[in-house]
């Protein structure tokens, strides 16, 4: 019964990394890491058709966490406009509330 070798994501990445750039060539990646060619070509393919996902937006998991994102810019606005209802304020001929 043959060993099966596991490589690490990381190493996949530079091995293919080194082939997308130029790097190496296929044979010449193949031969260095004692890996079959065609084993090399699946990992580039499958890097190729996942690179897209790694650009893409997480979508929020439930309603829940997108109503604490919208009431969060919510509060956000509020705090916003109340500081600058204080600054005009403050500039104003208003004379200012002892109490405050």
């Amino acid at each position: 019964m043959t060993h099966r070798r596991k490589f690490s994501s990381e190493f996949k990445a530079k091995i293919v990394l080194e082939l997308i750039s130029g790097e190496k060539g296929l044979m010449q990646a193949s031969r260095e890491y004692e890996i079959k060619d065609s084993v090399l070509s699946r990992w580039k393919q499958e890097f190729i058709e996942r690179a897209p996902q790694l650009f893409e937006q997480p979508q929020a998991a439930n309603p829940q966490e997108e109503r604490v994102a919208e009431l969060e810019r919510m509060i956000g606005r509020l705090a916003l406009q109340l500081d600058m209802a204080k600054k005009v304020l403050g500039r104003s001929s208003f004379p200012a509330k002892e109490d405050e």
